[in-house]
């Protein structure tokens, strides 16, 4: 039965920590979890003072206690005993009038369930607020959207590695380094966004029977891995981002004839996509260790700090915008003057790249002003269910666009399947 109930509870504390990530509930903070725990102590405390302070009732009776969850005053036998839910509960406010039971047997003893857990009916102790039950669907099918998404994206863009790196030399280029690399922050971005939700999902969902459990939940040395893997995922995110850049400012220089070596370029533009992103996520991860050094550093009380990942994301965007509309002028420039003499495989890029900058900018310049603080409501909801899915499936298109849709890859595996037929034609079904 303890089992069950803290069943019930942990899902009601895993479902408090989506709501606070996504729908910013109001008296939801990065703390939730110490201020539980506090309130937690409070009613401890004062239930053992009442217990040490009421006299003891004459004749057989269940004894008084506190079971890590409830207080119980002495029980008549054979009778139901209902106490107030626990005011600790961060959901308090809307069961405040609930009560949750335990039955004492005709022998004066708490009846039990397999013999040693208490029995209990806590049903409406774990009811959750009837104005969360639409935000909490709302919230796993959000969930939901983006596991699915990121998770199609990795098996995508693994494979359109695998082809641009290893399939074929012919391949092998600055053009299609610069893919591959775009196609790996993407694929590590998907690895951190999931391997950060399952981390914050078992760190929310530890189970707690004693004092120590509260106390070890509550422990830096808990949060380090999802704390970790928080600061893998802005890093990947912003790696995402400025990789996006680079495969602009490359297609502007391919599209306006720069004749500038490729190679001395490319050295360049690795630390543009993987080293600006550590210039900015080391300053946040000092503010948030400084600052706002409390759990898995995924919610922000101050958001000046967050500030610090966003500018340089919504700066990337807005340079990507510009070049997208620098590029489209030239691109219309030269179909105006009909130009036949450019090179085919430059229209080819234009357009695949042309396709997924404004797809990649336009959810961020739209909302650059719609922060988390000001959007409430339906507005939230709507920027969250865009933001979460174009990022989610993003790197499914990229890789579809970049590379299986690509008609110089395409030829590449269509020859390559033609000399594997021909080195095993048994295995092979001939007319």
């Amino acid at each position: 039965m303890r089992d069950v109930l803290w069943s019930g509870y942990r899902q009601s504390l895993v479902h408090l920590a989506w709501m606070c990530l996504f729908s910013s509930v109001p008296n939801c903070g990065a703390k939730v979890l110490e201020k539980t725990f506090e309130e937690w102590m409070r009613y401890r405390d004062e239930c053992l003072r009442r217990m040490a302070s009421e006299p003891y009732p004459a004749g057989l009776f269940c004894n008084r206690t506190f079971d890590m969850y409830a207080c119980w005053p002495d029980g008549s036998p054979g009778t139901a005993v209902n106490v107030s839910c626990p005011f600790y509960l961060p959901w308090f406010e809307k069961v405040k009038h609930g009560l949750v039971s335990r039955r004492c047997g005709a022998d004066g003893q708490w009846v039990t369930v397999n013999g040693s857990q208490p029995w209990r009916d806590y049903s409406q102790w774990t009811s959750r607020p009837h104005r969360w039950e639409g935000a909490h669907q709302l919230m796993v099918s959000f969930k939901v959207l983006y596991t699915v998404g990121y998770s199609l994206s990795l098996l995508t863009l693994v494979s359109a590695l695998l082809v641009l790196t290893v399939f074929s030399r012919k391949l092998r280029c600055t053009r299609n380094y610069i893919h591959a690399n775009l196609f790996a922050s993407f694929g590590l971005r998907a690895t951190s966004v999931m391997v950060k939700d399952a981390l914050l999902e078992k760190r929310w969902g530890m189970e707690v029977v004693q004092v120590a459990d509260w106390e070890a939940l509550l422990s830096h040395e808990a949060a380090l891995g999802c704390r970790a893997a928080q600061v893998l995922m802005q890093y990947c995110i912003l790696a995402n981002h400025y990789w996006f850049l680079v495969e602009a400012v490359y297609l502007y220089k391919l599209l306006i004839g720069a004749v500038f070596s490729e190679k001395n370029y490319y050295r360049l533009y690795l630390y543009l996509g993987w080293g600006t992103p550590v210039v900015f996520v080391v300053p946040w991860m000092a503010a948030k260790y400084l600052k706002e050094n409390v759990e898995c550093w995924a919610l922000n009380e101050n958001m000046a700090y967050w500030w610090i990942i966003r500018i340089p994301i919504l700066l990337a965007s807005l340079i990507n915008l510009l070049i997208f509309m620098r590029i489209l002028k030239v691109i219309l420039a030269k179909l105006r003057a009909n130009q036949k003499g450019y090179a085919d495989y430059k229209l080819r890029l234009a357009k695949a790249t042309l396709t997924l900058i404004p797809l990649f900018g336009i959810h961020e310049v739209v909302f650059i002003f719609a922060t988390d603080e000001q959007t409430t409501g339906i507005l939230r909801y709507v920027k969250v269910f865009f933001t979460l899915f174009l990022n989610s499936f993003q790197g499914f298109l990229v890789a579809v666009l970049y590379c299986f849709a690509n008609k110089e890859v395409k030829s590449e595996m269509k020859k390559k399947w033609q000399l594997w037929k021909l080195d095993h034609p048994a295995l092979c079904c001939t007319r």
